[in-house]
């Protein structure tokens, strides 16, 4: 119906056209169907504005800026590791608190029908959890030997919990349990009364978290390489003469990722480097000394260049899977492309690291 169409002829405006399609009087006058159908017409329009509105991915933030704001301006709060954990606490807050919240969990529309935006949650979850993991394992912790941090203690295994638990509990009040330790634990780093609170800035313990940064950038990029299928021969025991496996695998296999993955490895992938562009921002402010001393701060700005063109704005409504080298894009081979090079880039750093 346009702006001036009406039931008895005469010209109506569009918010007239509304009053009446909505007056009692109407739905009494035309039954029950009319008043279905315009309810029926209503929610759907609620639901398409929603899930275009919370379909938007946030930016990249500034983490130095964060870091001071959680300080409340005070730059001597900045200690080593402070920029670092406030990133994670940041980056896990912008997770649940962006518009339309935690989607992973929804069982109502529009969120039911997202997959896009609950993959894009899984990668920043998957950056979370190594992260934390690494707080408790390695940057708390000077050697080998030394006590686990009580509350990274608790932070770790909060952000393992289940993505997908809709209640008792939620994902997101276990999430949230998790904030709250690592804010707890950000508090005693800048507290000079407290020396229980330690983030070590060592270069073996940066080494150790890149490591595996490494391991999940191969294998986002296999599986986003998979959409054109390809044939991969089996390395698996390449190098080592005497390894063993235990159940034998075909010398090659034909690799292809199903057509309805596409889009859930591209933006699980894209979830994943927002989340590691912005830990690597606040690992160059606390780890400058010794990224410097090792000749190795240009290499780690490098990586994060790489991993930038990942968060471009997707032109297409749909995620294309074109052949290599044919008539349309394929946007899957792209983020592969740039994923691989900076986990080449994270070898090099790594290697620097252990040398330099």
């Amino acid at each position: 119906m346009s702006a001036t169409d009406s039931y008895d002829g005469k010209p109506r405006s569009l918010l007239a056209v509304l009053i009446h399609a909505y007056h009692p009087h109407t739905w009494r006058e035309r039954g029950i169907f009319y008043a279905v159908g315009v309810l029926l017409a209503t929610y759907l329009v609620v639901v398409g504005v929603l899930w275009f509105i919370w379909d938007n991915k946030p930016d990249l933030f500034d983490v130095r800026e964060v870091a001071l704001q959680m300080a409340g301006g005070d730059q001597a709060k900045l200690v080593p590791g402070y920029v670092t954990t406030a990133t994670v606490i940041h980056t896990a807050q912008v997770m649940l608190d962006k518009p339309g919240g935690y989607l992973s969990n929804d069982r109502f529309p529009p969120g039911v029908f997202m997959d896009n935006v609950p993959n894009w949650e899984f990668g920043v979850l998957t950056e979370l959890r190594d992260v934390a993991r690494a707080l408790r394992n390695d940057f708390s912790r000077s050697q080998t030997q030394s006590r686990e941090d009580t509350d990274l203690q608790v932070a770790e295994p909060k952000f393992n919990f289940d993505n997908n638990s809709w209640i008792l509990p939620a994902s997101e009040s276990e999430y949230r349990d998790g904030i709250a330790a690592l804010q707890r634990y950000l508090n005693r780093l800048s507290d000079e009364r407290r020396d229980d609170g330690q983030f070590y800035t060592r270069a073996d313990n940066l080494r150790d978290y890149l490591a595996t940064v490494e391991k999940r950038l191969g294998s986002l990029s296999q599986r986003l390489s998979a959409s054109v299928g390809h044939i991969r021969v089996d390395t698996s025991l390449a190098g080592d003469p005497d390894a063993r496996q235990s159940t034998p695998t075909p010398d090659e296999r034909t690799v292809k990722t199903g057509w309805l993955e596409i889009d859930d490895h591209f933006y699980e992938a894209r979830g994943y480097c927002w989340a590691l562009i912005n830990i690597l921002k606040a690992i160059e402010v606390d780890f400058r000394d010794v990224l410097v001393n090792k000749n190795a701060l240009v290499s780690l700005r490098q990586i994060i260049r790489e991993l930038e063109p990942t968060q471009d704005h997707v032109w297409s409504p749909m995620i294309l899977n074109g052949s290599g080298f044919g008539l349309f894009a394929n946007h899957s081979l792209v983020m592969a492309s740039y994923i691989s090079r900076a986990n080449a880039a994270i070898i090099d750093l790594r290697n620097l690291l252990m040398q330099g």
